[in-house]
């Protein structure tokens, strides 16, 4: 796509297109279109409040399970509280979302304290291979949290953030540093970046489409009539 046809300036205007007129599904079906067809994390994911969407980029933070003991260490984190959780709490950008994973689920990755530092710095949510915890106070802070359930349960003595800003695999499905993520309360989509101005320009068209097919229909036009004369169900 040459930069003149291009259809946003900047991530800004971009999540503005996405926010007037995208939803996760109609984004999923283009890029099934375009040979991508594995981008979806499990199901199991879920937003803490339903009316919350995630949309930003991909600030990967890579967890690790810990067993105390009185044994000496090699390794200067292990006597780090958390490890290098605050380091990357604190490195977030705006429209970055925290997204952590490689634990196991023993304790709770994210809570109300993580959030409001996360929304101070401008995060666009946090997606968590895991538990969250504090999810009333999540819920009042508006903040989008994605988490596989939820359990009080603290990491402090349990587990420790290892590296971020590296790449991780949820799923079977790779994430790298800057990967836009776009979900709701039925996915979450990762689009990778060297396709992610064709999605977007290709569910635009879709869901304009769609429009027109959804009129057809209520005008009484059958469904068979409808693909066959938009392409689109």
């Amino acid at each position: 796509m040459t930069r003149s046809t291009r259809l946003y300036a900047d991530d800004a205007e971009m999540y503005r297109l996405f926010e007037k007129e995208l939803f996760v599904a109609v984004v999923g079906d283009v890029m099934d279109t375009l040979g991508l067809q594995h981008q979806f994390l499990p199901p199991v994911f879920k937003p803490v409040d339903e009316k919350t969407r995630l949309l930003g980029r991909a600030m990967p933070v890579l967890e690790s399970d810990i067993f105390l003991s009185n044994e000496p260490t090699r390794n200067p984190l292990m006597t780090k509280p958390f490890g290098l959780m605050f380091e990357a709490l604190d490195d977030l950008k705006p429209g970055e979302i925290y997204v952590a994973s490689g634990a196991s689920p023993r304790y709770a990755l994210w809570g109300e304290l993580m959030s409001t530092r996360a929304k101070i710095l401008g995060a666009h949510g946090a997606l968590v291979d895991g538990f969250a915890r504090d999810t009333d106070g999540i819920k009042a802070l508006e903040f989008p949290c994605f988490c596989t359930g939820y359990y009080a349960q603290d990491q402090g003595v349990r587990g420790k953030v290892i590296d971020y800003r590296c790449a991780l695999e949820i799923g079977g499905v790779r994430i790298e540093p800057g990967t836009l993520l776009f979900g709701d309360k039925e996915g979450v989509l990762v689009i990778p970046r060297q396709v992610e101005e064709d999605v977007v320009r290709l569910a635009l068209e879709k869901v304009r489409g769609e429009r027109l097919v959804a009129n057809a229909i209520r005008e009484g036009m059958s469904a068979v009539e409808a693909y066959k004369t938009f392409g689109i169900m």
